[in-house]
């Protein structure tokens, strides 16, 4: 394969934007993602959680979903880009451990692999993702009564909340 200097710098801005991605996710930056997404953006997580909608959706989504995690990595890596002009298509690899809370000083790791399938488009403020549908491929190490999507709960929290009342 021979690329030109310009497809060099663009795979090398749409590689930075899904580690920003990756980073803003991992670190629950959520404005991070209006430097990730296109305004009209939409973004699909019905495989892995039933869930898609526009930016603010996915971010409120996030905030709500992720809290009873206590550590997140997404290693993206193996990306495959096609580009049309100012746009591109790219299905990447992503390896997503998460760690759950589980109350007691206990936690659980459960493992994800997932594809995210893309359309990335050229703006003024470079490039941006249009279009995201995350493709699950597995889950390894799934606890008891774990819902995706739900944040998980530490044992005997709500109970203890409960009586507070």
């Amino acid at each position: 394969m021979t690329f030109s200097l310009q497809e060099l710098s663009d795979r090398q801005e749409i590689q930075e934007l899904l580690a920003a991605y990756s980073y803003a996710i991992d670190f629950r930056d959520w404005d991070a993602l209006d430097d990730v997404f296109t305004e009209d953006a939409t973004i699909d997580y019905t495989e892995a959680v039933n869930v898609r909608g526009t930016l603010p959706e996915i971010k409120a989504f996030l905030a709500r979903s992720l809290t009873g995690f206590l550590s997140i990595q997404h290693a993206v890596s193996t990306s495959r880009i096609v580009f049309e002009g100012d746009t591109a298509k790219g299905r990447t690899i992503c390896f997503n451990p998460v760690v759950i809370d589980q109350g007691n000083g206990q936690t659980h790791v459960l493992f994800a692999g997932l594809w995210y399938r893309d359309t990335f488009v050229r703006t003024a403020r470079g490039w941006r993702i249009r279009t995201r549908y995350e493709e699950k491929s597995f889950l390894h190490n799934v606890p008891p009564g774990f819902v995706p999507g739900a944040s998980p709960t530490v044992p005997g929290a709500a109970a203890a909340a409960g009586s507070k009342a």
